[in-house]
């Protein structure tokens, strides 16, 4: 953690901002346990008075957990709500739920490829590529195959460069996964289709062609709404 003496008026909204900020960046995550209150009031120059209320403010708006006896850990319960409240989506009528899905995806993913292009790194590229070489072998099973599916589909967010795109994308991955299963059944698609895209869209970002990875990203999108819709 990153700690900056505070001084101003509402010490405890300032010391329960820095803190949320380091959970909506991923520096501090769901399980993480938070330094004790003297420590904080040490840390940060402020008194345990103003810990408190700032504990207080992050737990009303369940980022934070405290356990008495044990410590004060960071939940993210407002994250975990949504997750599961999208993921029961699927149970009910998926049809009508997964077309609901490709139309986010086509109006996010696109711009994702796009952004992609420009923006991956060497690191996210090696990501990308394993994650199709990883696809092309597990063409016949269907855990391995999704599961790298995913993998690369959360590189090209990353290398977007823009935190909050992973993060809006993070409360659907449930969904996906589901999508993925019965598309990866289709008998005129599936995996094989969705490789020919994946390769586009993998050859546009290393090309940093913008315009082709999101071109790419459209019709394999297009390929997917196809294979949905497929009884």
């Amino acid at each position: 953690m990153a700690y900056k003496p505070l001084k101003s008026q509402r010490l405890y909204q300032q010391l329960a901002d820095n803190i949320k900020a380091q959970i909506l960046h991923g520096e501090l995550e769901s399980g993480n346990k938070l330094p004790n209150e003297r420590d904080l009031s040490e840390k940060f120059g402020v008194s345990r008075t103003v810990v408190r209320e700032a504990m207080k403010a992050l737990a009303q708006e369940g980022l934070i957990e405290v356990q008495p006896g044990r410590g004060t850990y960071v939940v993210y319960q407002t994250m975990d709500a949504v997750k599961r409240s999208l993921g029961n989506l699927a149970i009910f009528d998926k049809e009508q739920h997964w077309e609901d899905l490709v139309q986010v995806r086509e109006m996010f993913e696109p711009g994702i490829a796009y952004l992609a292009a420009l923006n991956a790194t060497p690191e996210d590229i090696l990501t990308m590529t394993e994650a199709v070489e990883t696809m092309e072998s597990a063409l016949e099973n269907a855990d391995v195959y999704i599961a790298a599916d995913n993998k690369f589909h959360n590189a090209l967010a990353n290398a977007t460069g823009n935190k909050l795109i992973a993060s809006l994308l993070d409360p659907i991955i449930g969904l996906l996964i589901e999508q993925r299963r019965f598309v990866f059944k289709s008998k005129h698609g599936g995996p094989r289709a969705g490789q020919v895209f994946h390769k586009r869209i993998l050859k546009a970002i290393k090309e940093q062609d913008a315009v082709a990875a999101q071109q790419a990203m459209t019709d394999h999108l297009k390929q997917v709404s196809r294979d949905t819709k497929e009884k």
